[in-house]
């Protein structure tokens, strides 16, 4: 059982919390969330156009994907830049 101090902190903890969530647009989206809407969005033809990769190009799949930008930090980067200015214009 909690005592009713153990209670308050628990409380005040959370409201602090709260007031530092992440304005990060990124936060709490996983590379495949982004890669599959991106996919939904634009369809593996037109994202191959607009981020010149191998992996989008030629026998695209969400498993190659990811393994691909898992692995190259600038071809993640701009797929994430992609996802933020979709997003913004949507």
């Amino acid at each position: 059982m909690f005592t009713l101090t153990c209670l308050i902190q628990i409380l005040i903890y959370n409201l602090i919390m709260a007031k530092h969530q992440s304005n990060d647009p990124l936060h709490g989206k996983t590379l495949l969330m982004i890669l599959e809407y991106l996919v939904e969005h634009y369809g593996w033809e037109h994202l191959g156009y607009k981020i010149d990769i191998r992996c989008f190009n030629n026998d695209p799949s969400i498993k190659s994907s990811l393994k691909f930008l898992r692995r190259t930090p600038w071809a993640r980067k701009k797929v994430e830049n992609l996802y933020l200015k979709t997003i913004q214009n949507n």
